[in-house]
């Protein structure tokens, strides 16, 4: 193992140096604070400084410190609910606009990374979603159905047909998604930083917030070197809620995910893995993820995480399923280990929250953040531009804490940690 204690693994490793900024000092004003550097707080900037609006944004460690820095980096269209439980749960017309917005995310995702010159590993030909079971190929079969009613270019492979396009004989089948496909996330996030700050909106980080208060001019945020008045405040934490905010750590479910980088591979096997260029995840109930990266590395990831006494007992499932799913690897360095924390919510639904006056927030995208964070930061900028709240479609929730939230935590966990003990030992 390489560096096993790296916080952001292989992405640190590979992504070009982060944007030079500062901590914020002095007593400033702006018309839009954001808080957050992460594809929402980000993404708002971008779109908010390019239409002119003096903008701030404040992040409490650095860009990308958080899960936008630590994901798989795949770059799906829609949420992981199937397009018709959406409308079940939101309604027809709410829940049409929300698979529409979210369903063409990637295409917002990879506009920006061409207008912007972002060098991110971008690879736009598509995911695969790969059946595990036969009753995992059904529901790829219902997932299809629905996509196509909606005009979605997906197409389901049975397991002759998919066997190629993975790399891999232990499928039943697998669904591709034409919209979606993968990045190298700390370095996109970097990306979209770069193009806010050449739009003209200041960025700063290690600038937490420790208090957020009404006054006449509309927000005062208070940072430890000085102060920010805003009219417009979007705040833009996800699964880690740190500072002024820590207490909305209780509006989310403790989740993580791990993962696993080979060394890059020989070009005769990186060739017969993914050949297509896609990323890919399985339908299991603790999923697993698995894709390349620009080197010809082979990153396996799952549910759990690596800290806490988890690294041996993970590190034992990620070599067992490269050997089982991927034989033709051989024996092969595990160069890089790191996990995340996703931002998760009960219902898989992303939460809306108006929590005051001039006071915004869209959080919890629930294992699906480049796609929903880029697109979301944008229609959060378009409404401090004026665009009415329904213009995002998401219903308009007060927060509130998650039952059980710790011994849902340990929950999936423990699980993980059990299924992943026992798991591919045959």
């Amino acid at each position: 193992m390489k560096d096993k204690t790296l916080s952001h693994g292989l992405w640190a490793a590979t992504a070009p140096p982060a944007p030079v900024l500062g901590p914020f000092e002095g007593d400033q004003h702006a018309d839009v604070a954001v808080i957050g550097g992460g594809y929402t707080g980000l993404s708002a900037a971008l779109h908010l400084a390019e239409a002119g609006v003096d903008t701030i944004l404040l992040e409490g460690r650095e860009i990308g410190y958080g899960g936008a820095g630590r994901n798989v980096g795949l770059v799906n269209a829609g949420l992981w609910l199937m397009p018709d439980d959406v409308l079940r749960m939101l309604g027809e017309e709410m829940g049409e606009r929300l698979i529409n917005v979210l369903g063409a995310s990637p295409e917002l995702v990879f506009g920006l990374i061409e207008q912007h010159r972002i060098p991110c590993e971008a690879v736009h030909k598509g995911t695969l979603h790969c059946a595990h079971s036969p009753g995992g190929f059904r529901a790829l079969q219902q997932r299809e159905s629905q996509w196509k009613r909606r005009g979605a270019p997906v197409t389901l492979l049975d397991r002759e047909a998919a066997a190629p396009k993975i790399g891999s004989n232990r499928f039943y089948g697998a669904l591709l998604d034409e919209r979606a496909g993968t990045v190298q996330p700390l370095a996109y996030v970097y990306g979209l930083a770069e193009a806010a700050c050449r739009a003209g909106a200041r960025l700063h980080v290690q600038s937490s917030v420790t208090g957020l208060t009404r006054d006449p001019k509309g927000w005062r945020l208070s940072t430890p070197n000085g102060f920010v008045q805003a009219r417009t405040v979007i705040l833009a934490v996800q699964g880690y809620p740190e500072f002024a905010f820590k207490a909305r750590e209780k509006e989310l479910i403790p989740f993580n995910y791990f993962q696993f980088a080979t060394a890059p591979l020989p070009q005769d096997v990186r060739n017969t893995i993914l050949p297509g260029g896609e990323g890919a995840w399985d339908t299991h109930l603790i999923l697993s993820s698995f894709r390349l990266d620009q080197s010809g590395r082979l990153l396996l990831g799952s549910v759990g995480q690596v800290e806490n006494g988890g690294y041996a007992l993970h590190e034992n499932w990620a070599r067992r399923t490269i050997a089982k799913l991927f034989p033709q690897v051989g024996s092969v360095p595990l160069e890089y280990a790191w996990n995340g924390r996703i931002a998760m919510t009960v219902d898989h639904i992303p939460r809306f929250h108006l929590l005051d006056e001039n006071l915004i927030s869209v959080t919890s995208y629930n294992g699906r953040g480049i796609g929903p964070g880029t697109v979301f930061g944008k229609l959060l900028a378009e409404w401090a531009l004026g665009a009415p709240l329904d213009a995002i479609p998401l219903p308009i929730t007060s927060p509130k804490a998650v039952s059980g939230r710790a011994l849902r935590g340990l929950f999936y966990e423990a699980g993980a940690r059990l299924y992943h003990l026992i798991q591919r030992r045959i």
